[in-house]
């Protein structure tokens, strides 16, 4: 991302409040379905940001040379994407709750409890069978979701989608293959891919859940619901980790449950360090361009 020219005073750059209700609709239902499409456009561009910066940590120092480049380019096509969710909620922003930021003042100017990325995207890389397994599981929500998203009735969603679809597909194999090599490799590389999809599976739960957002955005067509992915995503796991010869985690207990999760703003202590490397730069120096 390029920096933008903000103004020298950094209080003039609001962070978003914690929660929807706090914004004034100027124009009734019309301003207030807005309203829920910024949060649910900040979801899915702060999602695929955070998650981009974590595998871009991999960078110089993947495991084998190859590896280390395929990282960087997922990072890359993961930020792409986000940049474009984010520029649309800039403008859906401007439109109804003037002033609107731009990608960069919402990916660098918000704090922690303003992002609303999924809990599984601030998970800390560990060691690269806790990357792919991380990945993996990502991967296949986030193939379902986009698919489902090309039949938006926004426009500009189904648009952004579509184009998704393609580098996530290749996201998504190559992230199953890891899964497949690991499980199936030696006893070292087993157990540790087994581990990593325990301890990662109870922030799965999240992507699933729904709240008054997303209702409001099914009704209209703008949003897909979640809970219907969740059949097509276990059975995808599922098959995967039976090739793998990896035990499927049973554990019902998930993270971000009851409305309290990274999509609702409230964190893991992870996210404030990733902004604190992310947003260095443009903190420090406000306004900096290259």
């Amino acid at each position: 991302m390029t920096t933008p020219t903000l103004a020298a005073d950094r209080n003039a750059a609001a962070t978003l409040p914690p929660e929807t209700e706090l914004y004034a609709p100027r124009d009734g239902p019309a301003a207030l379905i807005s309203t829920h499409l910024l949060e649910y456009l900040l979801r899915l561009g702060d999602t695929d940001v955070v998650l981009a910066q974590r595998l871009g940590e991999w960078v110089g120092h993947g495991p084998v040379l190859e590896e280390d480049i395929a990282l960087a380019n997922v990072g890359l096509d993961l930020l792409g994407q986000g940049r474009m969710w984010l520029s649309y909620a800039g403008e859906v922003e401007a439109r109804f709750m003037a002033p609107g930021r731009t990608e960069d003042q919402l990916a660098f100017l918000r704090d922690g409890g303003a992002y609303r990325n999924l809990l599984l995207a601030e998970m800390p890389n560990g060691d690269f069978a806790a990357t792919m397994a991380r990945q993996f599981y990502f991967d296949q929500f986030h193939l379902l979701l986009l698919r489902a998203l090309t039949r938006s009735t926004d426009p500009r969603i189904a648009e952004i989608a579509a184009k998704g679809v393609k580098e996530v597909s290749y996201h998504a194999e190559r992230s199953m293959d890891w899964v497949v090599r690991l499980g199936d490799g030696t006893d070292e590389s087993s157990a540790r891919m087994q581990r990593a999809l325990n301890d990662l599976w109870m922030y799965t739960g999240e992507m699933f859940a729904v709240d008054a957002v997303e209702l409001a955005l099914m009704d209209t067509g703008i949003g897909v619901d979640p809970r219907t992915l969740r059949e097509p995503w276990l059975a995808s796991v599922a098959a995967v980790l039976a090739e793998a010869t990896m035990t499927m985690p049973r554990s019902e207990w998930m993270q971000g449950a009851n409305g309290r999760g990274g999509k609702q703003g409230v964190h893991t202590e992870h996210l404030g360090h990733l902004l604190t490397e992310m947003q260095h730069l443009q903190r420090a120096y406000p306004g900096a361009q290259w």
